[in-house]
């Protein structure tokens, strides 16, 4: 299945298990929660989901380095500082927080599946993709810094 690495872009990959999610929702009974419990895990969830991307974004930014998953080839830095220290992906990491808002929101606890769906399609045609390319352009570098920092985490 070669041809999926490095394809989709991760953000459309989590748009599509999101709507996996929302179906399944609507044909699976939900878990009575207070709206108050609801709100609060959403906004914790999806703060901390944003504040993991941001993140990423503005150390790859300041080190001048791609942003585009396609193509992890043509990254110029390694970034390991910062929220890099804590995980190899934090980008992947907020847009699996980003989805547990939404199952939180849809309330119904067979919607974790897209997260678990996410995780397994991210792990597989995005991330080990893009650590074979940065093995290659940083070598003995890039695997001290997998040893350091968890892929998730």
């Amino acid at each position: 299945m070669k041809v999926l690495e490095n394809k989709i872009p991760p953000p459309l990959i989590a748009t599509v298990c999101g709507l996996f999610m929302w179906v399944l929702s609507l044909a699976t009974p939900a878990i009575e929660i207070t709206i108050t419990v609801r709100v609060i895990a959403v906004t914790l969830a999806l703060l901390t989901g944003t504040m993991f991307c941001l993140a990423g974004v503005l150390s790859f930014k300041r080190a001048k380095t791609t942003v585009n998953p396609l193509k992890p080839q043509s990254a110029s830095a390694l970034v390991d500082s910062g929220v890099y220290r804590i995980t190899r992906n934090p980008m992947y990491v907020g847009f699996a927080l980003g989805l547990l808002a939404w199952s939180f929101y849809l309330a119904s606890p067979w919607t974790l599946t897209g997260i678990f769906v996410f995780i397994v399609y991210m792990n597989r045609f995005q991330i080990e993709p893009e650590e074979r390319a940065l093995l290659s352009l940083f070598g003995a570098e890039y695997s001290q810094y997998q040893a350091r920092a968890r892929r998730w985490l």
